[in-house]
């Protein structure tokens, strides 16, 4: 039992921290429509210039979307059957940790009072701030004939803006998680 204990806070801490890496995604559809009908697609460029974020990352999210599709058998044409647009949001996240940990001064020396015994609380921590930006990619797929939207999906997480690598293998992975529920294989008739 002891043993567990002495290992319980590593592991809630590796739970939060894989946790707050990961992308939560959702998706909703019209139940009437026959997604095995839709094999071609193109961009909707007018939607797609409405996303807030930058042409790099814009052309990140159709590079990561396009390959997806793609890998789904569906190819990219100038006569599509269905359109894919994107928007974004971003909202600043602010985290106080409060880190009042350390040890007991005892001994001699100056206290609050002046010179005698000391004694308190000191040493490590006091309170911590940390921001982040935590954005949503929303995908959506309409139906090119009837300008219908026919499905979306959303992802949430936290983004990385620094390095590009980095940048680019975390939007690699929002638009891949969201990706898994599309077609929607339940209600797929």
């Amino acid at each position: 039992m002891k043993k567990i204990t002495k290992f319980l806070p590593l592991l809630v801490f590796a739970v939060l921290l894989s946790s707050c890496s990961s992308v939560r995604v959702a998706s909703d559809y019209n139940k009437e429509t026959e997604f095995n009908e839709y094999k071609t697609f193109a961009f909707f460029k007018p939607g797609i210039d409405k996303a807030e974020i930058s042409d790099l990352d814009k052309r990140r999210i159709l590079k990561a979307i396009e390959a997806e599709l793609m890998a789904k058998g569906m190819t990219k044409s100038e006569n599509p059957d269905m359109l894919v647009s994107i928007f974004t949001k971003s909202n600043q996240r602010v985290d106080v940790y409060n880190n009042a940990w350390g040890f007991n001064n005892w001994g001699w020396g100056i206290n609050r009072w002046g010179w005698g015994p000391g004694w308190g609380f000191g040493g490590f921590g006091g309170n911590q701030v940390s921001t982040r930006t935590e954005g949503i990619l929303f995908i959506d797929f309409i139906d090119a004939n009837k300008k219908e939207l026919i499905w979306q999906g959303s992802g949430t997480g936290y983004l990385v803006t620094k390095n590009i690598e980095k940048k680019e293998a975390r939007i690699n992975e929002f638009v891949s998680e969201m990706m898994t529920k599309y077609p929607p294989a339940e209600e797929t008739k």
